[in-house]
């Protein structure tokens, strides 16, 4: 059985299209095409990007789970990306690393080459290639790109607890992390 949908899969396809190019401008206007701000935090010289992913993430978050809690969304239509933890990790680091080198994610070079960057090219032009060695040499790492599956892992089913004790916790840590971002950043100023 299908999802019903709102929109025909064309207007669909259409509206994703309109909303990533405002996505797009309003990463780009908000600073985060500039790969100087982007990898500051690894240098602790900007703290841009935690503190738009944190906010990101709690809105988000907290805006799945009311919506559940009300009736209004069913959480196991959602899907979630399965969790393969050491493929992943791994994974994750080499991202690290190519986010350091380059300063840019894959979203942020996109919005950085439409600002007209040439180092975004570059950075779109690695991702490609890596893409593609990941495709070539994937027959030879398969067992381990699925081993450590753990379906869709969230930390309420992991930890057994209510999502809200979760989301709470993260709004502190993000309080304090965001507090001690802006203590750094006034003693450097």
């Amino acid at each position: 059985m299908t999802a019903p949908f709102i929109f025909s899969q064309n207007i669909s396809l259409l509206v994703a299209v309109i909303l990533g190019i405002f996505f797009g401008l309003f990463l780009e206007r908000g600073g985060l095409g500039n790969p100087h701000k982007l990898a500051g935090v690894f240098y602790l010289t900007d703290f841009t990007v935690p503190k738009v992913m944190f906010t990101a993430i709690l809105v988000a978050a907290s805006g799945l789970y009311l919506l559940s809690d009300l009736g209004l969304l069913d959480m196991d239509r959602v899907w979630f990306v399965p969790t393969f933890f050491w493929p992943q990790i791994v994974g994750g680091a080499l991202f690290g690393i190519g986010f350091v080198v380059s300063g840019y994610c894959p979203g942020t070079a996109v919005a950085g080459f439409a600002s007209g960057r040439l180092d975004a090219v570059v950075t779109m032009t690695g991702i490609g290639a890596g893409s593609f060695l990941f495709a070539v040499l994937y027959p030879y790492s398969e067992s381990f790109c699925i081993s450590s599956a753990m379906e869709g892992a969230t930390l309420p089913k992991l930890l057994k607890i209510n999502h809200w004790l979760v989301i709470l916790f993260l709004i502190v840590f993000a309080g304090g992390m965001f507090y001690l971002m802006e203590r750094y950043e006034k003693r450097r100023s």
